[in-house]
């Protein structure tokens, strides 16, 4: 598996399969490729570091209404459902601009270390 964040989104996104049920619907991600999966909430008002990442690639998942994501020069207001590849070393942040607090699953694809984090621009003043 590659270490360095070079999954290409295609080849990740060729192994979601969606499934049809009587009841609804379900999206199954594929693992063999992802080095950490987590779930971030942000609260009314919060706001991620603007960053990059040198060794690993995202895969969001938007599950709620109130995000404003950042990714390069594009800012817009995710719908519930959409799905964003974040590639390595591109500028990205997501702010909680709703009232209620908003989640978004994370995929990793590379270095699951923390410390990958590059903060360009960061509310809290965290180097």
């Amino acid at each position: 598996m590659p270490k360095e964040g070079h999954v290409a989104p295609e080849e990740f996104r060729r192994g979601i399969l969606e499934e049809i049920r009587p009841w609804g619907r379900f999206r199954r991600y594929p693992k063999d490729q992802v080095e950490g999966i987590k779930i971030l909430t942000l609260e009314p008002g919060g706001v991620l570091s603007l960053q990059y990442h040198e060794r690993r690639s995202e895969y969001w998942v938007v599950l709620d209404e109130g995000l404003e994501v950042t990714l390069g020069e594009r800012v817009w207001r995710p719908e519930p459902g959409e799905e964003i590849w974040i590639p390595h070393g591109v500028l990205h942040r997501a702010s909680g601009v709703g009232r209620s607090p908003a989640r978004f699953l994370e995929f990793w694809f590379g270095d699951p270390d923390e410390r990958d984090i590059v903060r360009v621009e960061d509310i809290y003043h965290r180097g």
